[in-house]
């Protein structure tokens, strides 16, 4: 494959080598206002490969996003790394209101990854919702994923966790690669980051340039950080003045530099199905980070600002 000028790192001790911007599939839903269809799926799917992009996030969750990935890039399975995620109600009462850690949810979940997107391996599996350790052992659900690594249904076990309940995940040792959200304005789990390489393990990082935001055309869009409330992130940026820092960047490309600067990240996704926008931040992630001194003034005023 062409080399398009993509960092890469690897991804803890799993030894995957992935680029430092990958693709968040979630951005195929039709949840957030708009509705993608087979063939915009299609197409946006092999720019993001074309572009080298070679690892794809994705969870049952995500509306069509699964069977987009299926149907669109399955004939190039061998160019990306495959994370997806369960926990997601499937076989089960979808009436039922949140997540569902039982061994048989679990199991059902991947089988069904594998049939919604062509392929007899998904490369990671993560738990989604960050669970409690309590719910973790409570049914097996561990062992469960032991059960389709061993088959050669799955290959790294891990975490989209959050605080409180990832300190526990950290604690436990078991987890092979963490998703967790992190960005200029969202900096709770900067710790937490630095712990899981730190372990050994890969850090996957989604929120990292706000999902939308910070950007000068349009409000703050939040709709997929739950974590966040609403106004914070404009707040945090505005009252740490962090426009004097760009020299010539926009917010969102200082935005993704920042997190790509954290010296324990590996990867951040981005999602978007808007072909100018997947341009824009692959020539971000090419630029690389921001020097060290621009990176410490920020998180200066970031922390005077009680960001």
């Amino acid at each position: 494959m062409t080399d398009t000028g993509l960092p890469k790192r690897t991804l803890g001790n799993t030894g995957l080598q992935v680029t430092t911007l990958g693709y968040g599939a979630m951005s195929l839903d039709d949840r957030f206002g708009r509705t993608v269809t087979v063939d915009e799926a299609r197409t946006v799917l092999n720019a993001v490969l074309d572009a080298g992009i070679n690892l794809i996030d994705t969870s049952p969750d995500y509306g069509p996003s699964e069977e987009f990935i299926g149907e669109s890039i399955a004939h190039r399975r061998d160019e990306y790394v495959l994370a997806t995620k369960v926990g997601c109600p499937v076989d089960i009462d979808r009436g039922q209101q949140g997540h569902v850690y039982t061994r048989r949810n679990v199991i059902a979940a991947v089988e069904q990854s594998l049939r919604r997107m062509r392929t007899d391996h998904l490369d990671i599996v993560q738990f989604h919702g960050s669970p409690s350790r309590a719910a973790l052992e409570e049914d097996g659900v561990l062992q469960a994923l032991e059960d389709l690594r061993r088959d050669g249904k799955i290959r790294f076990v891990g975490m989209s966790g959050t605080l409180p309940n990832i300190e526990d995940h950290l604690q436990m040792g078991v987890f092979e690669e963490y998703q967790i959200p992190y960005s200029i304005v969202q900096r709770e789990h900067e710790a937490a980051i630095s712990e899981a390489a730190r372990q050994g393990a890969g850090t996957l990082i989604r929120g990292g340039v706000a999902r939308g935001g910070p950007s000068e055309e349009k409000a703050w869009d939040v709709r997929r950080l739950p974590e966040v409330p609403q106004e914070r992130p404009r707040q945090t940026w505005e009252q740490a003045g962090l426009d004097v820092l760009l020299d010539g960047m926009n917010r969102m490309e200082f935005t993704l530099r920042f997190t790509l600067s954290h010296p324990d990240v590996h990867t951040t996704i981005v999602g978007t199905a808007n072909l100018d926008h997947l341009r824009a931040n692959c020539e971000v992630a090419r630029k690389g980070v921001l020097p060290a001194d621009v990176v410490a003034e920020a998180k200066r005023r970031l922390d005077a600002a009680g960001g």
